[in-house]
């Protein structure tokens, strides 16, 4: 239930027209990337998907949603930037999630 109200907010997030997105400083949009794709990845593990699956299938969703931001409808810009702060979220959430749970065996 976590992970989907987590996928829900990241379509709201990603997929926002570009005058529906506030404003903000330069980099902060980075960061709301990071931290989006760490809570994907970490309340993937918590709803019990494998690594093998959720990092394959959210790489491609980050780079999706950048392919997507770019289509007139949705008027924001495409960017590798944001597909590079969505898979450091990633990969981060992945490991925090491991190193949490090795914590928790023992």
């Amino acid at each position: 239930m976590v992970f989907a109200s987590v996928v829900v907010v990241s379509l709201v997030v990603l997929f926002a027209p570009a005058g529906d997105v506030p404003g903000a400083p330069p980099g902060v949009d980075k960061i709301v990337h990071g931290v989006l794709f760490l809570a994907l990845a970490a309340t993937g593990r918590w709803a019990g998907l494998r690594p093998a699956v959720l990092l394959p299938a959210l790489v491609v969703y980050a780079a999706g949603s950048e392919v997507l931001q770019g289509l007139p409808a949705i008027g924001r810009t495409t960017s590798a930037a944001d597909w590079l702060a969505d898979v450091v979220g990633l990969v981060t959430g992945l490991a925090l999630w491991e190193r949490f749970a090795a914590r928790k065996r023992r």
